[in-house]
């Protein structure tokens, strides 16, 4: 014998909005369609950050990119906006997501996918960077560590690992909190860039 639950006529309000909030935060990560998405590239050691100028390969750190369905709109140039740190990868696709303007999908590194270093300038803890199309990865497939010890090209950093025990590794030696991509927001992002 089963059992049936009567659901009622239609869709509750509570499904309704739940479902809309998930399509919302689906398409500012620009995860929606992800089958589809352009595949992350490589980026050019002298390009500069789309959101602060600084000159990507020339700091350490998480780098990002956002592909645009119409990227001239967006930096004026027929290629993904390409970021010197995850926290501008954010900054940027938050205040274009502002404009109405969703990103296909954002990478950023993946910390699990490459030897990192972890040296020390002027008394501060810096990681890597990484380059290359096979280092990134969809932030929403990564345990991000939020304000460690490490420091990147905008200071403190948000570091993202596809394998949860490397992120807990990290963690227990570095400090930090760990989040999930879509509990990310820009007040987070001005926190650490501050």
């Amino acid at each position: 014998m089963t059992s049936k639950t009567y659901l009622g006529d239609g869709p509750t309000r509570r499904s309704v909005l739940a479902g809309t909030a998930a399509v919302a935060l689906g398409a500012i990560a620009g995860c929606l369609g992800e089958d589809d998405a352009p595949e992350p590239i490589s980026i050019a050691g002298d390009q500069d950050c789309d959101n602060c100028t600084m000159g990507i390969g020339h700091h350490p750190g998480p780098v990002g990119q956002a592909h645009y369905e119409n990227p001239d709109e967006v930096v004026g140039d027929d290629r993904p906006a390409q970021f010197c740190s995850s926290l501008c990868t954010y900054a940027f696709t938050f205040e274009q997501a502002d404009r109405g303007i969703d990103p296909q999908v954002t990478y950023v590194t993946d910390y699990s996918t490459v030897d990192y270093s972890i040296t020390t300038s002027d008394g501060d803890l810096e990681i890597s960077n990484h380059l290359d199309a096979e280092t990134f990865a969809t932030p929403a497939d990564l345990a991000l560590i939020a304000d460690s010890e490490v420091l990147g090209a905008m200071g403190r950093s948000i570091i993202g690992f596809s394998d949860g025990d490397d992120a807990d590794e990290f963690r227990a030696e570095y400090g930090g909190e760990e989040y999930a991509h879509e509990d990310v927001t820009m007040e987070l992002v001005m926190s650490l860039m501050s």
